[in-house]
């Protein structure tokens, strides 16, 4: 158990410094944000409650995405995240990497009634009380909106090291869900989507240069997304994998 979760706290371990996301950050509510549909099942992993639901529409639609920015840089990949939906406090996208979501980070995007907020947290789901605990990551160009109960956040964590070889099968799953936000505490996360197993086995990233390399490994699409994941969702997943891989020979 403790193992999972040091492996979850160091998904983005080589992220560049730029802003801390353990206390709070605060922001103002009319940052321009614009989240889409586009590219999902293409350029970005996509996941919806209700299954593809339209975040731009004015219907109910828990929203997020992410995706790898190409091309890799000599110190890594930007992954680039999106997260919408309708809350009374906030709403989050989760990254898990074992079958039983034993831990899992959080990207939190909160509302105060007249501000928005950023937080980054993890939960050790074993915990009676479902306490979120606060975690340092680095994120950059952090955006927000809110609208009522809509809250809209955009933001990116620099420099993921894609550059290794995994040779252990590993799983990752995506997690949307919302939690109350009273007297500036986070509430426990409320799961309500999430993707079918994402799986990589004896997978190799080569060298990009601007361009895509092929990627010999499996997946499984995720409920609520827009069909197979794409070389730079791909590379997300490699992303994430890669730096839990290298925790796990450590440990």
């Amino acid at each position: 158990m403790e193992r999972g979760f040091i492996l979850i706290a160091a998904l983005v371990l080589y992220a560049s410094p730029a802003v801390q996301g353990t206390n709070h950050l605060k922001f103002s509510n009319n940052t321009q944000v614009n989240i889409t549909r586009t590219s999902c099942g293409s350029n970005k992993l996509c996941l919806s409650a209700p299954d593809s639901c339209d975040p731009t529409g004015t219907g109910p639609c828990l929203f997020g995405s992410a995706a790898a920015v190409l091309p890799v840089l000599p110190n890594g990949t930007t992954l680039s995240f999106q997260l919408q939906g309708e809350s009374a406090g906030y709403v989050a996208l989760g990254l898990s990497l074992s079958a039983s979501e034993a831990a899992t980070m959080l990207f939190v995007c909160a509302s105060n009634g007249t501000s928005f907020l950023f937080f980054t947290r993890a939960t050790n789901n074993s915990n009676t009380n479902a306490t979120l605990i606060p975690i340092e990551r680095n994120t950059t160009n952090i955006r927000g909106a809110v609208n009522g109960t809509r809250i809209g956040c955009e933001f990116d964590v620099p420099n993921v090291s894609t550059s290794t070889t995994l040779r252990t099968a590993l799983t990752v799953t995506l997690l949307l869900g919302t939690g109350t936000f009273i007297r500036g505490e986070l509430g426990p996360f409320n799961i309500t989507a999430r993707s079918g197993p994402l799986t990589f086995g004896n997978v190799t990233l080569p060298p990009v240069n601007g361009t895509t390399a092929p990627v010999n490994g499996t997946t499984a699409s995720p409920t609520g997304g827009a069909g197979a994941v794409q070389p730079h969702a791909v590379l997300l997943l490699l992303s994430v994998l890669a730096l839990s891989a290298a925790l796990s020979g450590r440990s």
